[in-house]
Parts: structure tokens; C-alpha cells; sequence
């Protein structure tokens, strides 16, 4: 039976705010999963009080650390009651439990943690669509994209994800995308004993 990776309970804070969005992005709506115990809007405010309370950290004394170690146990908390849920109906489906936003644990015991892939092209698919190549990673189940578009400031929007994991190295595939717009992408490997790699380092690129 998969279970779920709870990993997310002890990673930075950077990469619970990463993974909370990746949850928001990829669970509800989700066909396998019609009544989370959690609610988006829930979630949602969980994250942005965990997110601005972090922020105060970074500025302030014990007490805003404080604040914000408890806003980030507020997170977890619900984050463990969704787990809980995914595991409950994945279905010991793998492509199904990833769909969630959440990961799966490794039952291999030699396995270690996955470094992040390396994005090496980035080329026009049909209209809308960019096709990224990355290297191989021993051991990975498969890769996971992430996408934002690039506003005129310079920011990148929110990120964005295909509804699933690839195990097609030479062509993870980004629709839907507005020509002549700049994307920023990143790639990170399913597995290991971690559930997935760290996010690849950023690569710009213009939708034909």
C-alpha cells in the first residue's frame, strides 16, 4: 500500500509555503478526491498567515518567531489531515497519490535522496506549448514541471502544473501557454527517500 510522504512536517520554511501551493494547486478539483476534510479557503488562509508571519521573522525578535512557529504548526496540521485523506483514497495509485500535490514514501530502504534535475532544453511544441528536456535521474519514478508566467515587472504569477507527473525526460510538456509571453520553469524528480528532489534551478524561455 503507498503511503504518503509526511515529509513536508520537517522541511524549511521556504519549502512548506512551495509545497502548502502545490497542494492548493493540484488537490481540489481533483476527481479522486471530491470532500477533502480541509477546506481550500481554509488552506488558503493557513498559508498566508504562515507566510506573513515568516516574513515578520525574518525582521523581528523572539516573540514574531514565535508567531510564527505556531502559524507554521497551524499549517502542518491541516497539511496532515489532507495526508491523511489522500491516503485514504489514492486507490494504491501512484500517478493518482501524486495528482494530490502530496508525495509518496519510498518502501526502498538503499534509496537516498534524489538530487534536482537539470533542465537542458527548452523547445516550441504546438501553438501555446513549450516542450522541457531534462537529465536523468537514477532512481526517479518520474518528474514533476512547474511553470509561471512572467509579469511585466519582471515577477513571476503563480505557479502552474500539468494535472501529472512525466516519465518523458526529453519532452515534460507545458500547454496552454499565451504566445509571444515569458514562462519561467523548474523540474524536480519524484522519489528517493525524501518523496521528491529540491525544484531545479529556474530557466526562462518565450511561448511561440
Amino acid at each position: 500500500m503507498l503511503r504518503v510522504n509526511l515529509g513536508f512536517a520537517t522541511t524549511t520554511d521556504t519549502g512548506l509555503d512551495d509545497f502548502t501551493e502545490g497542494v492548493l494547486l493540484k488537490l481540489y478539483g481533483h476527481a479522486s478526491y471530491p470532500s477533502p476534510p480541509v477546506t481550500s479557503a481554509a488552506l488558503t488562509t493557513a498559508k498566508n498567515n504562515f507566510s506573513a508571519a515568516n516574513a515578520a521573522a525574518a525582521l523581528g525578535g523572539p516573540a514574531q518567531t514565535a508567531e510564527k512557529e505556531n502559524k507554521r504548526g497551524i499549517l502542518i496540521a491541516l497539511l496532515r489531515q489532507l495526508a491523511l485523506y489522500v491516503e485514504e483514497n489514492h486507490g494504491n495509485d501512484l500517478a493518482v497519490l501524486l495528482g494530490s500535490g502530496f508525495l509518496a514514501s519510498s518502501t526502498n530502504r538503499s534509496q537516498a535522496a534524489l538530487p534536482a534535475p537539470t533542465i537542458k532544453k527548452i523547445r516550441p511544441g504546438l501553438s501555446g506549448q513549450l516542450l522541457v528536456s531534462v537529465g536523468v535521474i537514477p532512481n526517479a519514478k518520474c518528474y514533476e514541471l512547474r511553470y509561471a508566467l512572467i509579469g511585466p515587472d519582471g515577477t513571476p504569477g503563480p505557479w502552474q502544473q500539468p494535472p501529472a507527473p512525466s516519465t518523458n525526460t526529453r519532452a515534460l510538456s507545458a500547454t496552454g501557454l499565451t504566445p509571444g509571453a515569458e514562462y519561467k520553469f523548474q523540474v524536480r524528480a519524484i522519489g528517493g527517500t525524501t518523496g521528491a528532489s529540491d525544484w531545479s534551478d529556474a530557466v526562462t524561455k518565450r511561448a511561440m
